[in-house]
């Protein structure tokens, strides 16, 4: 396996972004995390998902860690100032699921609230379901947990196929189609500083084609797991999905019938925001974790 890593220079001075850089070892690769707050403070988990890196959440940090948490956001392999296999046959689903799992094992990490986006959803609800022990609540923003059991959109299927073969995979402006803000010219170019080539894109050309979209997909079965166990689900589950992404849009109705946790929380329509909605609406998405952790706390 050849591992890229992005040299540092190209994350200078990057837009509301000045975060210390933390680094830990997943196997023969080094994995980014911004770690905010204080050490002994409640663990608000971050999960981004394709083509973005923990820059998504520059806003949501900053909230958080000034209610006191510790936030914590890293960077999945392949995405940000992590490392990037340069081939994509060295990424698979199994291998992310592994990653992150690895990753708060090494930390440690515990009484965790998720929150998930994309494929951070896909990763974050398989490894929350499989060590449920660590987290507390699980905050999903337009996500989901595809089985290959159920047709995916239309606008999903044109994405699979523009990531498979067009020669041009312009990570910024693939972000800004997917919000409703309309970005500065600077944030476009954070988005792209982790990717100085088209070699370093090995992990975003890959990930929407590891989405399971038949029944026999190899992450088919595990997925099954994870939505057999969501449907013992007791701890705090909400849904913050917005109203402008045409890829999951809906998709909550899902998981508010079938999470029994979910079936007394005050799920949240976010409007005037696309499939990225932490840069829609990042301060407020913010404000929704913050409150729903005060709530469920014993006592609350």
């Amino acid at each position: 396996m050849k591992i890229l890593r992005t040299p540092e220079s190209r994350f200078e001075s990057l837009s509301d972004y000045d975060f210390a850089a933390n680094y830990v070892d997943i196997l023969e690769m080094r994995m980014h995390y911004v770690d905010e707050g204080p050490r002994d403070g409640e663990i608000v988990l971050l999960l981004h998902g394709e083509p973005s890196w923990s820059y998504l959440y520059r806003f949501m940090i900053s909230s958080l860690r000034d209610a006191g948490l510790r936030v914590i956001a890293p960077d999945l392999i392949g995405f940000g100032k992590s490392d990037k296999p340069s081939d994509k046959a060295d990424y698979s689903y199994a291998s992310h699921v592994d990653w992150m799992t690895r990753f708060i094992d090494l930390l440690d990490l515990r009484n965790i609230t998720l929150f998930c986006q994309d494929w951070g959803s896909l990763i974050g609800l398989r490894v929350a379901t499989e060590n449920a022990q660590r987290f507390s609540r699980i905050v999903l923003g337009n996500g989901g947990l595809p089985t290959g059991d159920q047709p995916l959109p239309k606008a999903f299927r044109i994405w699979q196929h523009f990531a498979r073969y067009s020669p041009w995979f312009p990570i910024g402006k693939i972000i800004q189609k997917g919000t409703v803000t309309e970005l500065p010219d600077e944030v476009v170019a954070a988005y792209d500083a982790p990717y100085p080539s088209a070699r370093f894109k090995a992990g975003a050309r890959a990930f929407p084609t590891l989405v399971p979209t038949t029944p026999d997909n190899a992450a088919s079965e595990a997925n099954r797991a994870a939505w057999a166990a969501l449907g013992k689900w007791q701890k705090p589950f909400l849904t913050t999905f917005s109203n402008r992404d045409p890829i999951t849009r809906g998709g909550e109705r899902a998981f508010q019938k079938i999470v029994p946790g979910a079936r007394d929380q005050q799920h949240v329509s976010i409007k005037n925001a696309g499939h990225f909605l932490q840069e829609d609406k990042g301060p407020e998405l913010a404000e929704i974790i913050i409150r729903l952790m005060q709530e469920s706390r014993p006592g609350g």
